[in-house]
């Protein structure tokens, strides 16, 4: 094998797909990337066995084959060598790699390609496409609420559940709830569940763009994939039964609270530096009016803040964690924010002010 690319065109697919590669592995292999080469054409593949990523990229001066290199160690070289240096990559018949640019030249240990493994995905699928712009959307507005490492492993990832002409995307730790839709141009007359593991979903939100080019989605009994020009991303889907969300979404709050989304989400920032280190437990105070927030900690300390609400129902006295309630009042975008109520044992529903298609489902805490 052997083939010559410019620095610049090398680095970008490789630093896409060394997220991918775990720096502890059980198996070597899954330390290297796959370099394969065919017909003027440079594909490099990156897996954990959970996910997988391919890129690929039109080069010149080329003998085809293929062999995996150690993929932080390619990755470093190409790195450390000048801007707008000439690459050339050779492999020879005891299987070593040399890597030339200028007076530089390195040499890296190699494994058989034939032993690298590939996530299958040649099975029935259903097939869609969704601007880019849209899904990372979607993710970044509803990963943060995912599980780490529970024992309830469905909850460490992310639920994508097309219903209809709607993708409904869902993260919950068992505390709190994010769910964003997205309209889609495919009808699915059955809905349709599967969990995106959390690695999966945190390496999404970093390679899709924020245009609104398309991304092809594939589905299939055990692996959702994603294409566009430059790559492919393939996931493992988390085998289990995510929770029936739609009945935690409060349907019935009768108490509107409407106020400031920066001013609230500062107020609580405050007074969060006295709360409960472990607990981090707020008091809320509604009235008419008027929202007085109120923490304390184990050391006796106190903090209080009020801020202006637009809210005349009856004194109401509920308890959260104020990280939760940063969290949802930081993915909001609105000018103005919303929390539906109804009694101090219930959920609290927060979402921007006429802008219903990502909402933040928060459960009370007793103080």
């Amino acid at each position: 094998m052997k083939f010559t690319i410019d620095r610049e065109t090398l680095i970008k697919p490789l630093q896409m797909i060394s997220g991918v590669v775990e720096r502890r592995q059980t198996l070597p292999i899954l330390s290297n990337v796959l370099v394969s080469v065919t017909a003027n054409k440079l594909s490099l593949i990156a897996t954990d066995l959970e996910v997988q990523m391919s890129t690929h990229t039109d080069i010149q001066e080329t003998i085809e084959g293929e062999v995996t290199l150690p993929a932080r160690k390619f990755l470093d070289i190409c790195r450390a060598l000048p801007e707008e240096a000439s690459i050339k990559i050779t492999v020879d018949k005891k299987e070593k790699a040399t890597i030339r640019s200028g007076k530089s030249r390195f040499t890296l240990s190699t494994l058989p390609a034939s032993e690298f493994p590939k996530i299958e995905t040649h099975q029935d699928v259903i097939t869609f496409e969704i601007p880019q712009r849209a899904l990372k959307h979607a993710i970044e507005h509803t990963q943060f609420a995912m599980a780490q490492q529970d024992v309830r492993y469905y909850l460490n990832g992310l639920l994508m559940e097309m219903a209809g002409q709607t993708l409904h995307f869902v993260a919950t730790d068992g505390h709190r709830l994010a769910l964003c839709d997205i309209e889609i141009d495919y009808n699915n007359k059955d809905n349709q569940q599967v969990i995106i593991p959390r690695k999966g979903v945190l390496e999404l939100s970093r390679l899709l763009g924020d245009d609104d080019t398309s991304v092809k989605i594939a589905l299939g009994n055990n692996f959702i994939q994603l294409k566009t020009d430059k790559m492919a991303f393939v996931s493992k889907l988390i085998d289990g039964r995510f929770p029936d969300y739609q009945n935690v979404v409060p349907v019935n709050s009768d108490k509107k609270v409407i106020c400031n989304r920066e001013v609230l989400r500062q107020a609580l920032a405050r007074v969060s530096i006295l709360s409960n280190e472990k607990f981090r437990g707020v008091r809320l105070e509604f009235s008419t009016g008027l929202l007085h927030i109120h923490a304390h900690n184990p050391e006796q300390e106190e903090a209080e803040e009020e801020v202006p609400i637009d809210y005349d129902g009856p004194n109401l006295e509920m308890g959260f964690n104020v990280n939760y309630i940063q969290d949802a009042l930081a993915a909001c975008e609105t000018e103005q924010v919303q929390l539906m109520l109804s009694d101090p044992n219930s959920c609290c529903l927060i979402h921007g002010v006429d802008e219903k298609l990502c909402r933040y489902v928060i459960m009370p805490m007793r103080l």
